[in-house]
């Protein structure tokens, strides 16, 4: 792999949001990565059970993953599950480390399932079938990390705008990315060349910036299971996802005349905003060689979404005297850029199996096979040819891993698990994969169920600001690496009926 392509890689798919591109939003091969991501989800016992269900049925997890599971069912059930999550980012950016923590308190599933089994006297080998609704969030976009420096570093965000300036032989057509020239921090014309302000731009910045991120992807699932002899469970759902996503960034640079004394200060603000829907459909089965084995094989279809979204943009410069005083102040702002895409995102296949261990628990295990590079966009208001090059070069496929083991005792039980969500990316520089360890405890009464899981979530990221390609091809924009540890505790109240 060339430098230029490891570059921009790191540059554009360092966090999944970035300034790499002169547009100041998340570009499009960052939305494709974003809201194709797979991570099991569900109720409290599977998320105990590391997230593993391909091939375990009887759970209202089942409505939204392996709809074969609900042919278990015997009988109705009605469930709830509220969650609290607490996410440490931990950022470092040259040698100087800044932590950022966000609570967040949602419903992650709320689920009713009817069952209408037939009686063991009547004849037929179609023992009944269990119909499921469920809503249930399949992503969650809150958080919220950064850095600052007390080191000036090499470059500036106004030598990236002067590259791309100088590259497209003019300034590029979206008004966001013209507020420096706006405000005249950067100065020039296609003719003569651009340069930074030569009065107040003067030397090498400290920097410091903020990304916000909210919102989340809520999927509402219509499943139906049959179950044939107990032995071959068969299922089928369709979900309709709805999505919304918010992202404030705040990026800030400091300059300082010979003296030391502070020269220019300014910030640009920009705000993305996406919203739209979904529909995907999903088809499984589970089969019982034996009656302590089960082996379950899942598809689920490409979703496709259809999503508007909305960028704006402000900046803000303060210019200093000589004697660090404030002299005057400039302010800009963007128009309101509206786009509307459809997003076609990869097929998910899954296969799992579950071993009984008598009536003592059981041990299951699921694996995933995703191709990220098979997401596709659509629009009709620019040209995606580009941006689905991007997607075929920086995308690729991986496997995601998850374990889980349950012991029963009387009416208790215990879970642990394991996760592992491998890097969506082709960069071998950098590994963007998350690792889960879970565990939880359950009662089980007879007309209700309890069950608690605390999950925890860890991977790493690398964030480019924007990116300054030198003489070798090599990128030496600033790079912020984010160690992310997320614990997640869930609670689900279950009611039989």
């Amino acid at each position: 792999m060339s430098l230029i392509k490891k570059s921009l890689i790191v540059g554009a798919l360092a966090c999944g949001f970035n300034l790499s591109n002169a547009n100041a939003q998340t570009s499009f091969l960052d939305d494709a990565q974003l809201f194709s991501q797979f991570r099991s989800t569900g109720s409290a016992r599977v998320s105990a059970l590391g997230g593993a269900q391909m091939s375990l049925g009887g759970d209202v997890s089942n409505i939204h993953t392996n709809p074969a599971g609900l042919g278990f069912y015997r009988r109705s059930e009605f469930s709830f599950t509220p969650s609290f999550s607490a996410n440490q980012a931990q950022s470092n950016f040259l040698g100087q480390l800044q932590e950022d923590r966000t609570p967040n308190f949602s419903v992650p599933n709320l689920s009713l399932v009817i069952s209408k089994p037939k009686g063991d006297l009547q004849p037929g080998s179609f023992r009944g079938g269990t119909f499921g609704i469920s809503f249930n969030r399949i992503a969650d976009f809150n958080n919220q990390f950064g850095f600052y420096s007390d080191i000036p570093h090499g470059n500036s965000l106004l030598d990236f705008y002067i590259n791309q300036y100088s590259a497209f032989g003019e300034p590029p057509v979206r008004a966001t990315d013209g507020l420096v020239l706006d405000i005249e921090l950067v100065q020039g014309s296609p003719a003569d060349g651009y340069i930074r302000d030569p009065e107040w731009a003067i030397g090498q910045p400290f920097a410091d910036e903020t990304i916000i991120t909210e919102g989340g992807i809520t999927q509402t699932s219509f499943s139906y299971g049959a179950n044939f002899d107990n032995k071959l469970f068969i299922g089928a759902s369709l979900g309709i996802q709805s999505v919304n996503f918010f992202q404030n960034r705040i990026y800030g640079e400091e300059f300082l005349d010979g003296n030391g004394v502070r020269s220019l200060l300014y910030s640009i603000e920009d705000n993305t905003r996406i919203n739209g829907f979904g529909a995907s459909l999903t088809a499984g089965l589970i089969y019982k060689p034996v009656e302590t084995v089960n082996l379950g094989l899942n598809f689920k279809s490409p979703t496709w979404y259809r999503l508007n979204k909305e960028v704006d943009a402000n900046i803000i410069g303060e210019f200093f005297n000589e004697n660090g005083q404030l002299q005057f102040t400039e302010r800009a702002n963007s128009d309101l850029e509206v786009s509307t895409t459809t997003l076609s995102t990869p097929l998910i296949l899954s296969a799992g199996g579950t071993v009984f261990i008598g009536k003592n628990g059981f041990l299951t295990a699921d694996v995933d096979y995703v191709d990220y590079s098979q997401n596709r966009l659509n629009s009709r208001d620019f040209d995606t040819s580009f941006d689905n090059a991007d997607i075929n070069t920086f995308l690729g496929s991986t496997f995601n891993f998850r374990v889980g083991g349950e012991y029963r005792f009387d009416i208790w039980r215990l879970r642990g698990g394991y996760g592992f969500y491998g890097d969506p990316t082709t960069d071998e520089s950098f590994d963007r994969s998350m690792q889960r360890i879970t565990g939880g405890i359950g009662v089980r009464l007879r007309k209700m169920y309890i069950d608690f899981a605390l999950i925890n979530s860890r991977s790493e990221s690398l964030y480019n600001s924007y990116a300054i390609i030198n003489s070798s091809n090599q990128n030496v924009g600033p790079f912020t690496e984010t160690r992310n540890n997320m614990t997640q505790g869930m609670l689900t109240l279950g009611f039989n009926f």
